[in-house]
This record gives structure tokens, sequence and C-alpha cells, in this order.
């Protein structure tokens, strides 16, 4: 039986120390806070994650850790960012063998695919691993442009089972993509760091999977929007929207999210790894002011530093 993701699931930040080594500790503490703000599924690997800059064995050890920590409680998604058929089917059953649920897969993108192509892409990774795919519509970061009606094509290979759909405008996306789709089995998610998550949630969106620094908040959120208690969701996401917003920002959105980690007492350092960027003083200022603003509640003694 295929996987059903929903919910909030939080792409994890990766921890690196002061001399930016993984922080397998400050990993295990980050998977502990998601899990006691009720999340629906963590990934690894992703955008948010620096997957870009890992190596393989350490791809092993963050996997190992992450999977031991949430110890079956919620799904593992492992994020596949190879740049051919080869090694995205190298890094699917990596991830197989470590124990992952699922897996979220972008489209080759250093050469840029045809259309036609991606569904043999697609399907020769389903093919390879057991594990429940999920198409990664992210041109933004690939360059890779998928029409609604492709995404229904891929929606009907065995073993794709989901689309996180991160092609802005974002909410008229999921609402096509949704209408193109005949299983309603098929799960389709939102990404963008949830700066939309209500309005892709009403176009059809059954998840949606922002970066790892405020889960304690979205997920009331969402479970207000669920229930059909929609005016008491839209107040709280705008008070927490200055937080979304100021993770979006290319090139330095790494040290954002774990700036916001360090001040919530999650992990200990915001060290991010090249091409990312550090903050500078007047950024690193601005995220604090919001941090102020937001007054967050103390975290769970379990998971401070």
């Amino acid at each position: 039986m295929a996987l059903k993701l929903h919910g909030l699931m939080p792409i994890l930040a990766t921890p690196f120390d002061s001399t930016g080594a993984l922080d397998r500790a400050g990993l295990r503490r980050l998977v502990e806070f998601e899990l006691a703000s009720g999340v629906d599924g963590v990934a690894v690997f992703g955008m948010a994650s620096e997957g870009f800059a890992l190596t393989t064995e350490e791809r092993r050890m963050i996997l190992d850790d992450v999977v031991e920590v949430v110890d079956g409680h919620v799904p593992v998604i492992a994020g596949v960012n190879g740049t051919s058929t080869a090694t995205s089917i190298e890094q699917a059953l990596l991830a197989q063998d470590g124990g992952a649920d699922a897996l979220m897969v972008l489209p080759p993108f250093m050469v840029k695919p045809p259309a036609a192509s991606l569904i043999d892409f697609y399907g020769d990774v389903a093919d390879a691993t057991s594990l429940s795919v999920m198409v990664q519509d992210a041109p933004g970061v690939t360059g890779v442009a998928m029409t609604p009606a492709l995404i229904a094509e891929l929606a009907v290979l065995d073993g794709v089972d989901s689309v996180k759909v991160e092609s802005p405008p974002t909410a008229p996306k999921v609402g096509a993509v949704v209408d193109a789709i005949t299983d309603p089995a098929f799960a389709v998610l939102g990404g963008q760091n949830a700066q939309f998550c209500l309005e892709e949630y009403a176009r059809g969106a059954v998840g949606t999977m922002p970066a790892c620094e405020f889960p304690d908040l979205l997920g009331p959120v969402l479970a207000d929007f669920v229930a059909g208690r929609v005016d008491d969701a839209r107040a709280a996401f705008r008070r927490m929207l200055p937080l979304v917003l100021i993770g979006l920002q290319g090139g330095i959105a790494w040290a954002v999210h774990k700036e916001i980690l360090v001040a919530r007492g999650i992990i200990e350092h915001a060290t991010v790894r090249y091409p990312a960027a550090g903050l500078d003083a007047g950024s690193r200022a601005a995220v604090h002011v919001v941090l102020d603003e937001l007054a967050l509640p103390p975290l769970p003694v379990a998971v401070r530093v």
C-alpha cells in the first residue's frame, strides 16, 4: 500500500558545529523538537537541509540519526537531487537502505531534460526502489518546468504517489494539479516555506513542507484551517508570517533558518557551508527583531541546548 503523505512535514536543517563539521547531537535535538511539535513527517536532504553540500557518508549518518530518533512515529522523507538517472537511483537506494519511508525527487537539472523524458526518469527511479516517490516541482531551483498535465502523467506511474508544488504562483498551480489528477489518493503538497499554505490548502493541497524552525506555530494554524476554524487560522498565520518571510531570502535562507534555531535554543551554531552565505550584522539583527516581536513560548526542556 502506498504511503499517504500529508500534513506538516518540515525539511530539517543540517546543523554544523563551529568548524563546519556535522553536529549530530544538534540534529537529534532538532528531530526531537519536530516530534514534540506534533509534525506529520520530517524530510532530510532537501534544499533547506543544504543537501547540496553534504557528502555521501554524511547523508548516511544523518539518515541513521533521524530514523533512530523518529523511531517509526512519522514518515521520514529523503531528498534525492542527483544530476542523472544513475546518481538519483544511487541516492534513492542509499535512502532505502538507511530506513527512509519515501523519496522527494528533483528532476535532473544540470542538463535540462525535455518534459517527455521526465516520465522515463521518474519511472526508472520508482522502479529501482520500493519507497514512495514524491515529484519535486521546483523550477526556481532546477530550471525544469512541469505542467499540470505532465504531473498528471507522472502521477499514474507505479510508485509515484505525491508531488510537492513549488512553482509560483503556487496556489493556482496546486489547484490546476489537483484538477488534473485522477487518483484521489495522490497527494499534492506545498512548499516555499509555507508562505501560501492556507491558499494551497483551499485549492486542494493536503500538506506543506516548510523549513523546520516553526512547526510548533504552524501546526495549530493548519489544524484550525482543516477543522473549519478559518478565521482563527488566518489570524494566527498573519502573526507568524514575518517569521516565514524572513526565511525566504535567496542566498542567506539557510543561515536565517539556523539563526532562528540557535535563538530558540535547539542548535548551538548557525554555521552554513558554501555556497550558502552567513548573515551580516544587519540581517542577523532583522531576524532577532522578528523573534522579539513574536515573543515565542519556551521550548520543552528535552530539546534545549
